[in-house]
Formats: structure tokens, sequence, C-alpha cells
């Protein structure tokens, strides 16, 4: 038995978010685990387009965005098997309704870093994600 079998990897397809993905990548190549590289497309991108812009056409390019972030982790991994997944919803909730759904051993996210009025204005998916998680989650800080 492996200390991690399935890890998550949360992605948003952003440089910013490329040390989470390698740390993730790192960890499930020392311990040959199963990747999910999670992309979401968060709900409130759709509901605060401009009403003439098209739902479908904003949810096709957010779509099309994910693909994009999923297939950059697939092709950051050497030697690890990695399973692209889209979600769709509030990013911290589909991110731990997923995990808890695929018994993911470890959840790996990126964060900035930011403190104090930054944080709280922008609020933070990865501290909702370590407070509802029901595995263990490392927060990586970019560099």
């Amino acid at each position: 038995m492996t200390l991690f079998e399935k890890i998550l990897i949360a992605t948003d397809g952003s440089e910013k978010n490329q040390s989470a993905v390698e740390k993730g990548l790192e960890i499930a190549h020392e311990c040959d685990s199963t990747v999910y590289a999670v992309y979401v497309i968060e709900e409130k991108m759709l509901t605060s387009a401009p009403s003439e812009v098209s739902t479908a056409g904003v949810y096709k390019k957010l779509e099309e965005e994910g693909e994009s972030a999923v297939k950059r982790v697939q092709s950051s991994a050497t030697g690890v098997n990695v399973e692209p997944v889209i979600l769709s919803g509030r990013t911290a909730h589909e991110i731990t309704r997923f995990a808890h759904e695929k018994k993911v051993d470890l959840i790996v996210i990126g964060t900035l870093g930011k403190s104090g009025i930054g944080r709280l204005i922008l609020g933070s998916v990865a501290e909702l994600v370590i407070r509802t998680a029901d595995c263990p989650v490392m927060v990586v800080r970019s560099t």
C-alpha cells in the first residue's frame, strides 16, 4: 500500500499554479499514485457575464480553458497516470466533493499567499478546501 494512492491536483491553468502542479506530480511519482487533474468552471463566471453575451458561449470558452489546463498537467507528468477532470460549480465545493467521491488521499492546491484585506476581499479557495476536505490538503505557495 502506498502513502497516497489517489492525488487530486487542482489547477486553474495559470503559470502561478505551476508550483502546485509540479509538487503534486513529484509526490505522485514517488508514491506511484493516480492523479486527478481537476479544473472547475466557476459558476460565478457564468452568472456575471454581460446580458448580451450568451451563457453557452461563455461556458464553451471556460470549458476550453479547462481542457487546456488539465492537458498542461498531463504534459508535465512523466511516468504518472493523470486523469483529466473538468467540473462546474463552486470551486472549493466541487474540489472537496469530487475528492470525497473518489476517496482521494491528498489534495494539492496552489495559493498566492495573500493575507489581510487581500484575502478577505478575494476569498480563498485554498482556505475553504482546507476547512471542508476530509483528507489531507497540501497548499503550495506560488513562487
